[in-house]
């Protein structure tokens, strides 16, 4: 339902929100631990560039969400561009 969803935002010119509805549809299959994991994960100020380095690797891996670990990538060099992680080990 997700990526159809995500179908018709593409036609209608909503690129922003089809993007968002494919995240969740690579959410949809995990357990609500990993969703929790994920989100104090990208708390900014409270996990480190690694650890979002690592998240992402898991989700590409293990979790076949290719989507979601892209935007973890990114938010990791835009969190240590910005100096809200905690370190950058």
């Amino acid at each position: 339902t997700l990526n159809h969803q995500a179908r018709v935002a593409d036609e209608a010119g909503y690129t922003q929100l089809a993007e968002n509805l494919r995240r969740a549809a690579e959410l949809t299959h995990m357990s609500n631990e990993d969703i929790l994991d994920i989100y104090n994960i990208l708390r900014p100020r409270r996990t480190s560039y690694t650890a979002m380095i690592e998240l992402a690797d898991r989700l590409d891996n293990e979790h076949k969400a290719p989507l979601t670990a892209s935007l973890v990538r990114e938010a990791a060099e835009i969190y240590l561009q910005r100096g809200i992680v905690k370190n950058t080990t």
